[in-house]
């Protein structure tokens, strides 16, 4: 068989300091677009395309398919699922647990990402610590553990060329996992990746390694830098 590709897709940008987080900005529909756009001039077409269960993962799919002039049914895999930012955020600071308690104080912020970044980073930490697991739903570990399964599940379809929308922290645990960082490290993998940034992987005989990691050439052009997000 030739050399078999697995394309991870980080989704398009989400609605940020909105009600409903996990709807795509109408930014993160036009970048769901062009890369569909980008995908059907320059790449193969898919055999498999997977999802993870978040209607941003779902949408971007949509998009990028239809953009693409394809009709392909969904693979849902919960392994390509994002951490819960919500409970990791109230598990580090109980006073935010509501959703509005944190909209209101990143309205107070000079910089809302920036003040954003810096809590979910924190809250990061220490989930992945270890020392704090029974406070989680879903540890770090069974996180991680959960999100290798779906890299096995993928490897073992027969399918030449598979598509996978998802999210950064799945993306950032796979490449780690395939360079042999240190675990601590994994998340810094995921706050560079950019909205529908692709990270390719290469499914061979003797495993799975790593081809590309963070592109994103259908939101190269230099009118297009607006396009360009990372939250």
């Amino acid at each position: 068989m030739s050399v078999r590709s697995l394309l991870l897709i980080r989704h398009g940008q989400a609605s940020f300091r909105a009600a409903d987080y996990d709807r795509l900005s109408p930014l993160g529909e036009e970048q769901s677009r062009r890369l569909g756009m980008w995908l059907a001039d320059c790449g193969p077409t898919p055999d498999v395309v997977a999802i993870g269960p978040r209607q941003r993962h779902v949408r971007t799919a949509e998009l990028a398919l239809s953009a693409a002039g394809l009709d392909r049914s969904l693979l849902k895999l919960e392994g390509l699922d994002e951490v819960d930012h919500h409970e990791l955020l109230a598990r580090l600071r109980p006073d935010l647990t509501e959703p509005d308690a944190l909209r209101a104080e990143l309205k107070q912020a000079t910089d809302s990402h920036r003040a954003f970044q810096q809590m979910f980073e924190a809250a990061i930490v220490r989930w992945t610590d270890g020392t704090h697991d029974a406070d989680y739903s879903l540890t770090w570990t069974d996180f991680r553990d959960r999100t290798r399964q779906a890299l096995q599940t993928l490897a073992a379809q027969d399918a030449k060329t598979i598509w996978a929308f998802t999210s950064g922290g799945p993306i950032a645990v796979l490449v780690n996992s395939l360079i042999d960082a240190p675990t601590a490290q994994t998340f810094k993998l995921s706050w560079p990746l950019v909205n529908t940034s692709t990270t390719q992987l290469r499914l061979g005989k003797r495993g799975v390694s790593l081809v590309t990691y963070n592109a994103w050439p259908h939101l190269a052009r230099s009118t297009d830098q607006h396009l360009v997000t990372l939250r």
